[in-house]
Order: structure tokens, then C-alpha cells, then sequence
């Protein structure tokens, strides 16, 4: 509605819509602005990724422990330094990490942290069409292969592949 009651001549100016993974956005933006390319920005997309990797980390939680996350229990208490970018973690979290991810129970976790770290690498690779290879990479590994157990990843990987268009644009 809010499209449709802007001037023509402004909807005619508009070239890129960036938006969420709502597909009423998508919708709209293409009923009222046909000519514009859509984009899924990239704070939402990591956010997608995040979230499953959120999602699995409490279920492997609940699953291991028989409770949510308390302090003292190594998920939570990894669960900012699972979201630091691999290039910015220090010697400490990385040790953490790699302490964390020795527990085979943990493995569904390290999985869903290296397909986050992966999108996160791609968004700031400073070469642009590399960047787009290696997020073009990440859609194809989540979208085919994934194993039953991680249902975050493969929901993450569903949504990725419908919007790849989108994401890579």
C-alpha cells in the first residue's frame, strides 16, 4: 500500500529494493516496482544464519544437558564467541572454541558455526565477484547434503536456495 501510493515518477526511480527475507516484501517491491532488482541485505541474511546456528546450539543444549543454557555450561557460555567473526577472535576464544568443539556432542554445533563463519568470510571478502563464489558456495553445501540432524541447516539452506537470486544479487 505504502508503494502503491508513492508518484509514479519516484517509483520509476527506483533501481535496488534491499530488504528483509519476508516474501511479502519481495511481492510488493515486484508488483510496484517491476524494474528494480531485489536484494536481500546483507545484515538479514547473516542474521539467518545466526539464528540457526542459535537454534541448534539450544537444542544440542537441551538435548546434552536436559536443561537451557546455565552459566558454567560450556554452549552458553560460548554463545557470543560462536557469533565473533574467525579473523576477530582472539587466541583465547579461538582456544575456547577449538576446547568446545573436541566434545562430540558438540558436533552438530561446530557445523552450523562453520557454514555461519563461511557467510560471514564472504560478506567480507573485499572481492566482490570472490565473495559472491564463496556465498554462491555456501548455498550450494546447505541446499544438498546436509545431514537430517541439523534441521537448522537444512531449513537455513531451503531458504537460501528459494532467495539465492536475491542474495547473491
Amino acid at each position: 500500500t505504502w508503494l502503491q501510493e508513492r508518484p509514479q515518477e519516484w517509483r520509476d526511480g527506483v533501481e535496488v529494493v534491499a530488504m528483509d527475507g519476508f516474501s511479502g516484501f519481495k511481492s510488493a517491491a515486484a508488483e510496484e516496482l517491476p524494474d528494480a532488482v531485489p536484494v536481500m541485505d546483507p545484515f538479514h541474511v547473516v542474521r539467518l544464519a545466526g539464528d540457526a546456528l542459535d537454534s541448534c546450539r539450544r537444542r544440542v543444549q537441551q538435548q546434552t544437558c536436559g536443561h537451557r543454557g546455565r552459566a558454567g555450561d560450556p554452549l552458553y557460555s560460548a554463545r557470543r564467541t560462536i557469533h565473533t567473526g574467525a579473523d576477530l577472535l582472539t587466541e583465547n576464544q579461538r582456544q575456547r572454541l577449538e576446547t568446545l568443539f573436541t566434545a562430540d556432542t558438540h558436533v552438530e554445533v561446530e557445523a552450523s558455526c562453520g557454514a555461519y563463519q563461511r557467510m560471514v568470510a564472504a560478506y567480507r571478502e573485499p572481492d566482490r565477484a570472490k565473495g559472491q563464489q564463496m556465498m554462491q558456495a555456501v548455498i550450494d553445501s546447505l541446499s544438498s547434503g546436509v545431514p537430517t540432524a541439523l534441521t537448522e541447516l537444512r531449513t537455513l539452506g531451503r531458504t537460501l536456495k528459494r532467495r539465492a537470486q536475491d542474495v547473491l544479487a
